[in-house]
């Protein structure tokens, strides 16, 4: 509903804005739209991801999508902390066995040690045979733990790699609903 206001020359209508906020806009004006999924469950909520200049500006529901309809629930109405949060994790730090401090390492060192210990683990838990001499080639001394930030993809590699590729008989992920 438009509100008269009397302005002085000739009674015509104007709104009740001051010009400094007709001139606002919304924060998201030229920002960058990109669609997602939430990271917490595995509900698969939609949600719209604003940035400009390279950076994420707003996270939220996207009201376009049959699941969610623009809605989100309190963990994924936060996402946007997981982006623009100052305790964010940013480097790769590394405790060597009995030190005291930590100490910052590159991700390539840190995934060429994951590797070798998990090959290690693997060589002492795997067994080729049960006590009775029946083909087992298992691992048992290993686990994984998937969770509901994976995509079915994802999820279908993990699957793969731990189970045909390595043997790893225990195979989890934590989505459930």
């Amino acid at each position: 509903m438009r509100l008269p206001v009397l302005n002085g020359d000739g009674g015509r209508e104007k709104q009740p804005f001051s010009g400094h906020t007709l001139q606002k806009h919304s924060r998201l004006r030229g920002a960058i739209l990109t669609h997602s999924v939430c990271p917490y469950c595995a509900v698969g909520c939609s949600t719209n991801i604003f940035t400009k200049q390279g950076q994420v500006i707003d996270i939220e529901g996207n009201p376009a999508s049959p699941i969610n309809e623009g809605t989100l629930c309190p963990k994924g109405a936060n996402i946007f902390q997981l982006q623009n949060n100052p305790h964010r994790a940013k480097r790769v730090l590394h405790r060597r066995p009995g030190a005291k401090e930590w100490e910052v390492v590159t991700l390539d060192w840190a995934l060429d040690r994951i590797a070798v210990l998990i090959k290690d683990s693997r060589e002492r838990g795997y067994e080729e045979k049960t006590e009775k001499g029946r083909r087992l080639n298992a691992v048992k001394n290993i686990g994984t733990l998937g969770g509901a930030t994976l995509d079915n993809e994802e999820n279908y590699l993990m699957k793969k790699l731990f189970g045909a590729g390595l043997q790893i008989v225990s195979i989890e992920n934590q989505a459930r609903i």
